[in-house]
Parts: C-alpha cells; sequence; structure tokens
C-alpha cells in the first residue's frame, strides 16, 4: 500500500469517474479505506428522519467518498503528482511539475 500524500484542505481535481474534471478542497481522508471526501463532487442523496440537528428530516444531498486513485493535486491551476524533499532538516511535500514547495 502507497502512502497518501493528499492532505486534508487541500484542492483536487477528479481524473476519472462520473465527476471526472470537477475541483474542490478535501474535507476528509480515510487511510484505512484509501478514501477521500472532497467537496462537491460524487454527490449521492441520503434519506434523513428527523432529528435534533435536522428537524424536518427528509432528503439530503451529501458528498460521498471517492477513491484517492481518481483524485489528483491542483497546483497553480494545473494537476500535479506530489514529491518529498528534505529541506533545512524537514521533510516537506513539492510539486512535481515545477518542483516548488507546497507547504
Amino acid at each position: 500500500m502507497s502512502a497518501i500524500r493528499i492532505k486534508k484542505g487541500d484542492l483536487v481535481r477528479v481524473i476519472a469517474g462520473k465527476d471526472k474534471d470537477k475541483e474542490g478542497k478535501v474535507l476528509a481522508i480515510n487511510k484505512k479505506a484509501n478514501k477521500a471526501i472532497v467537496e462537491g463532487v460524487n454527490m449521492v442523496s441520503k434519506h434523513m428522519k428527523p432529528s435534533m440537528a435536522n428537524q424536518q428530516g427528509g432528503i439530503v444531498s451529501q458528498e460521498a467518498p471517492i477513491d484517492i486513485s481518481n483524485i489528483m493535486y491542483v497546483h497553480k491551476g494545473q494537476k500535479t503528482k506530489i514529491g518529498y524533499k528534505f529541506e533545512d532538516g524537514k521533510k516537506v511535500r513539492i510539486a512535481k511539475s515545477t518542483g516548488e514547495v507546497i507547504d
């Protein structure tokens, strides 16, 4: 199993599936299942019972997890792979296409 290089809060683009070419921010990562929840991508309808949080209940549209292999990091408007490099004794993420430090 390879390391997950995408983190919560990253801007990503979907590269495969029904939502191909859509962009969104990563809301959550599930390392064990190798999946991510991306804002506005892979929307599903869920039937909710009335509760304290949702008084009305009904059908709610929400994001479902998408496989990590189907998304790519977006750097300066272009999708790119992510690599690692040591700078000043710290491990930092870099964009493979430009070689610039991401964070």
